[in-house]
């Protein structure tokens, strides 16, 4: 081994290395929230949204059904995601299911009942339904949530 001679990087290597990397993860994230904010107006369904779904969607915050069930992944995990229960059960079923809580089937957890009337019953199914339809790229991952 020669005397004087430095082995591994230098500071200054290790510096552009750092500054380096910093620079071009920098870029590939600009990159990566650029194309996905492209995206998001062809995958929102934004287009759908009509008055009934605002209603349900108020609905929905207001009886703070987050608080038991997922919707597109996002809430608790008490109850069903729920992402996609108008392409698993329809609407009438919705309703119906909606209306007859609580079942007071035994050792089964219960869902109380909102008393919604026909015209709230519609508009959340409409919010239910329009959030099925959210290009979600296949989630959740099966039919049943």
């Amino acid at each position: 081994m020669s005397q004087g001679k430095p082995s591994g990087f230098t500071k200054q290597a290790a510096r552009n290395i750092f500054y380096g990397g910093s620079v071009f993860f920098a870029l590939l994230f600009a990159a990566i929230v650029f194309d996905s904010e492209h995206k998001i107006p062809e995958r929102s369904n934004a287009q759908n949204i009509t008055e009934s779904v605002v209603r349900g969607k108020k609905i929905w915050e207001t009886r703070n059904c987050i608080g038991c069930h997922t919707l597109l992944g996002e809430g608790a995990y008490f109850a069903p995601e729920l992402g996609n229960v108008y392409k698993r059960r329809g609407g009438e079923f919705i309703k119906a299911w909606i209306k007859g809580q609580p079942t007071g089937a035994p050792g089964r957890r219960q869902m109380p009942q909102f008393d919604l009337n026909d015209q709230q019953l519609n508009d959340l199914v409409d919010f239910l339904k329009w959030t099925g339809e959210i290009n979600t790229e296949k989630w959740p991952p099966n039919i049943e949530g």
